[in-house]
């Protein structure tokens, strides 16, 4: 048995845009998506819709029905009376391509925010070993297909465009419940979820749990008990203040590094990070101590860590960044890391630093030491005298200047060289670059005394 019903489609792109009507033909165990298919092939060819699977396990065909988000290939014409008019209208939290495909590039920014699995270091794949009893709690989150029903539902960015930034949403809520259920994760996600992921913005009016088309329990299963985790781990004062007691490994660190002991710094960077992976002080505290001893290929594996563990604050990620690219181009001037193993990361590490700094000269002394592994020694010295105008770092200025004797050296400024080797010595006599440098500049005629 078939029947006429009345259809309202938007239709427009970006600019503009409006519903449009349709008669259009509906048989019998048809859904809304065979609806939109045949007007596609009678009326209207030029209708953008997205869609894959037609069995609701892709997610692809997310549209608005009667102003209610739903999967249109899972949404049955006998759900609704002959006479009613069924409109249906793009995901209206996203901005609209065209018609009723919309950009949902926001959701796959927002995935790559969530650190990945992060098993116990000391495992080897294949030795991951769990029981179905550690699983099931965090199973039922993995049949999220993807369709962004939750996210277009929930009302944090659906009606304030201003929260996108700070706000993950209910989809990688329950990526980070997954994660910080697993039995075999080591990150600390409770903290990130509310630091960095805005858990503490959503107010648990279940509307996402509503439209799940795979009926999972967002809001009981993943959200409130990933806030009840958050208010265990950040507001209980037994929990606080035994956080704290391991963190003095990395304050001992420091201390250590302001005194010059590279090798008790190392030990007590090491110490933290064995309680708590990701701690970016303890981090940033090994890679400082290996860099100085000298082990600059070790102390890129920590700041390339560092950098995956910076989350979103723009400080944080550009402190990471520039320590990283450091850590790359002494290693590959050492002679520790190959040029062209690395140089891509090095590239793709400087730009992203590059978008997040205030400013060109912020960055003037990677670019110096870049040049200079490529042999550009004109750029180099360019960009290394920058560098020594802006920097008051003690350390950063010795190696500006390190950088700089050798390109004038090569250059044939012998002079010169001989002076900005000199001042680097002078600010940092331990720096483990002097070394080399100063077996350079003598190769090139420059006298390194």
């Amino acid at each position: 048995m078939s029947y006429n019903a009345r259809f309202k489609v938007w239709r427009g792109d970006d600019r503009d845009g409006e519903l449009e009507d349709f008669r259009v033909e509906v048989n019998d165990g048809e859904v809304v998506l065979d609806i939109i298919h045949r007007l596609q092939a009678t009326q209207t060819p030029d209708l953008a819709v997205r869609w894959n699977c037609k069995a609701g396990k892709c997610g692809s065909c997310s549209a608005e029905i009667n102003g209610r988000p739903r999967l249109m290939c899972m949404t049955r014409m006998s759900t609704f009376a002959e006479d009613e008019v069924v409109s249906v209208t793009p995901l209206r939290t996203f901005p609209v391509i065209k018609d009723l495909v919309t950009d949902v590039s926001f959701n796959y920014q927002k995935a790559l925010e969530v650190p990945a699995f992060a098993p116990p270091a000391d495992l080897a794949l294949g030795e991951y070993r769990m029981q179905q009893v550690d699983v099931e709690r965090s199973q039922e989150f993995r049949k999220c297909i993807e369709c962004f029903l939750c996210q277009d539902t929930c009302h944090v960015i659906r009606d304030h465009e201003e929260n996108k930034e700070a706000f993950a949403g209910p989809r990688f809520f329950i990526r980070l419940a997954e994660l910080d259920m697993h039995p075999l994760d080591t990150r600390d996600r409770k903290r990130e979820a509310q630091s960095q992921h805005g858990l503490g913005m959503c107010n648990i009016t279940k509307c996402c749990t509503e439209v799940c088309p795979e009926h999972i329990k967002i809001t009981d299963n993943a959200i409130i008990p990933m806030k009840e985790r958050v208010v265990d781990t950040q507001y209980d004062p037994l929990v606080w203040l035994g956080s704290k007691i391991p963190r003095r490994s990395a304050s001992a660190a420091n201390k250590a590094l302001e005194q010059g002991d590279l090798a008790q710094a190392e030990l007590h960077a090491r110490d933290r990070l064995r309680s708590k992976p990701t701690d970016p002080a303890a981090l940033l505290a090994l890679a400082d101590s290996l860099r100085g001893q000298g082990r600059f290929d070790e102390a890129a594996k920590a700041t390339r860590t560092l950098v995956d563990n910076a989350g979103r604050s723009r400080g944080a990620r550009l402190d990471a960044l520039t320590a990283h690219v450091f850590a790359l181009l002494f290693g590959i001037e050492a002679g520790q890391l190959s040029l062209d193993r690395h140089e891509d990361e090095v590239a793709a590490t400087l730009q992203d630093a590059q978008r997040l700094a205030s400013t060109g000269t912020v960055l003037a002394g990677a670019h110096a030491l870049h040049h200079l592994v490529h042999g550009r020694l004109a750029e180099a010295a360019q960009h290394a005298r920058e560098a020594i105008q802006w920097d008051v770092d003690r350390p950063r200025r010795a190696d500006d200047l390190v950088t700089l004797s050798e390109a004038l050296a090569g250059l044939g400024q012998e002079e010169e060289s001989a002076s900005a080797l000199r001042e680097a010595r002078s600010l940092w006599p331990d720096n483990p670059r002097l070394r080399t440098a100063q077996d350079t500049v003598r190769d090139m005629g420059v006298a390194a005394t």
